[in-house]
């Protein structure tokens, strides 16, 4: 007999569909089982082959823990919002609101071409995805909760005592009875000490400039891929060989105000969190080199001939007396003060190539000549 996937498929997703056979309950008394998977892009008129070669095997996992009897809560969504997105609505003349509705829902385009949308899509391939929680990132049901994190996050400082963030209000009384004498934080390591007398003394705008040496989310200069055709910042997965994965635009390294999060303030709890995890050794190694902790110390080195030091953290100070060079960043303040007139044109060729890489860049071509 011949398999008629056409009506087969579409009768069993129709029922699916008008039966919320994947809905999770939130009431059963079942075991749950919470399966997630990284979500699309709407940034294009349709799917490409990326996205169903990772779904298809969460969702027999989904399936399998189904049948097994857990309450699986199996979600999609679309990370619908910034560039991508912003990029294809410049590319094809429309607002972004429109093209990313039109991406996921379907439709017809400005120039009357049907598109399919990517619910359509991920429907007819029969996937098991709960869509009562379908999640849009451009939606501002959503992105609002965004907003608010980094608003708790602004008016929190790390109590390196109590171990937990606390509401910077407390830290300004503290301020405004001692000063930061007695202030065991996490903080800016050149900021300096002053009395409750000099911060009552204070302006607002150097209480509020003091603060950002303390506050969770905070301003700093920090080297980022700058995209001038583009006009933003770019990820390191979005520069390939020094151009902008999308448009192929140069992109450089520049100094820029950004903001941060002192995520090294919970690195510890991170890292023991990640005894709780049931992950593999492999993952939970990549999420500690992403976490990035090192013991180790930082030794000065002074420079001949120039009353200057160049300091460097090393994880093994045991080897220092077998140092026979160092390597310092093309950006470096120093580098441009220790070049010697001869090389001082092939150093400038040098820094001005180096501004093109992304740090992964540079980081692969160390482990090559490594």
């Amino acid at each position: 007999m011949q398999y008629d996937f056409n009506s087969i498929e579409k009768k069993w997703q129709e029922y699916w569909a008008k039966n919320q056979t994947f809905k999770a309950s939130n009431d059963s008394e079942k075991e749950k089982f919470y399966v997630l998977d990284m979500f699309p892009y709407p940034s294009g008129a349709g799917l490409h082959v990326g996205h169903p070669l990772g779904y298809i095997a969460s969702d027999i996992y989904a399936r399998y823990k189904r049948h097994k009897g857990f309450n699986v809560l199996h979600p999609m969504g679309y990370d619908s919002f910034g560039l991508p997105a912003e990029q294809y609505a410049i590319q094809t003349g429309q607002h972004p609101a429109d093209t990313t509705r039109v991406n996921i829902e379907g439709g017809v385009d400005k120039e009357g071409k049907k598109i399919e949308g990517y619910r359509n899509q991920l429907d007819r391939m029969g996937f098991s995805f709960d869509w009562s929680r379908e999640v849009r990132t451009s939606n501002p049901d959503y992105y609002k909760w965004t907003q608010w994190v980094f608003i708790q996050l602004f008016n929190s400082w790390y109590n390196t005592d109590a171990d937990k963030a606390e509401d910077i209000s407390d830290l300004i009384s503290a301020f405004e009875k001692n000063g930061n004498a007695d202030i065991n934080a996490v903080c800016d390591e050149d900021t300096p000490k002053f009395s409750a007398e000099d911060w009552i003394n204070f302006s607002e705008a150097e209480k509020e400039k003091m603060l950002l040496n303390y506050r969770l989310a905070f301003l700093s200069d920090t080297w980022v891929n700058w995209c001038e055709g583009l006009g933003t910042v770019l990820a390191n997965d979005e520069v390939k060989d020094g151009l902008s994965e999308r448009g192929g635009f140069p992109v450089e390294q520049k100094l820029m105000k950004q903001w941060s999060l002192r995520i090294t303030a919970y690195a510890d709890r991170l890292i023991s969190g990640l005894d709780t995890v049931d992950w593999s050794d492999s993952i939970k190694e990549i999420q500690k080199n992403w976490i990035g902790k090192s013991k180790g110390a930082s030794v000065s080195f002074q420079l001949e001939n120039l009353d200057e030091e160049v300091e460097v953290f090393t994880t093994r100070p045991d080897t220092i007396f077998g140092v026979n060079f160092m390597v310092l960043a093309p950006e470096y303040e120093l580098v441009n003060k220790i070049t010697t007139k001869e090389q001082k044109e092939k150093m400038e060729e040098y820094v001005n190539s180096a501004k093109l890489k992304s740090e992964r860049d540079r980081q692969a071509d160390q482990s090559v000549s490594g």
